[in-house]
């Protein structure tokens, strides 16, 4: 039988030395994404922050709690079908927002990672995220709590898991809301 390459550890081996943008001389470590690359749930969200950096993977701490918690709670899913990435992978310096041209420079990042996974469901958590997938600028308020189709999947935005953390029960309820919508799309069931 021959050796067959996983198209995912080769991107994912390629991104690690990525230097197309100035923050790989700030970063520790590439955060690529965590998942397997046939899950039916991608998770995407803004970028790594300090946590992150230092681990190499995804929303981690509190937020990253929060979010596994939901999707565990709230969707029919296992951990192994759900794939978390950002559209951002190094760690902007002070946490502040991507610069348009590091959002160009990594963005075939996500765009690879996306066709090679060819997800069922993409769950944008943030304004950020959201607002840069749909294409608007409009706010996560207005444009969560239903699915819309985006390159032949479904695209549920929801709140950031930080923004859930502060923003009380309300928050909850719609983050719960959409994360359930994302598992019955991903699950193929009627929503």
């Amino acid at each position: 039988m021959p050796f067959v390459v996983d198209p995912f550890c080769e991107l994912r081996e390629r991104a690690a030395d990525c230097t197309r943008c100035d923050l790989a001389a700030t970063r520790t470590q590439v955060v690529f994404g965590t998942g397997h690359a046939d899950a039916p749930l991608v998770v995407v969200g803004e970028a790594p922050g300090e946590q992150e950096d230092r681990t190499g993977e995804p929303f981690v701490g509190r937020s990253g709690t929060l979010l596994r918690r939901v999707i565990a709670e709230e969707t029919d899913l296992a951990e192994d079908d759900c794939c978390i990435l950002n559209v951002i992978k190094c760690r902007p310096p002070d946490n502040r927002d991507p610069r348009p041209a590091e959002i160009e420079a990594c963005r075939p990042w996500l765009d690879e990672q996306l066709a090679v996974v060819a997800p069922v469901v993409v769950l944008s958590v943030g304004n950020f995220a959201s607002r840069l997938l749909l294409g608007t600028t409009e706010g996560i308020t207005r444009l969560r709590g239903r699915s819309y189709p985006w390159r032949s999947v479904h695209l549920v935005p929801t709140l950031h898991p930080a923004a859930v953390l502060r923003g009380g029960q309300t928050a909850m309820e719609h983050f719960r809301h959409d994360v359930h919508l994302a598992g019955v799309l991903a699950n193929g069931a009627a929503a």
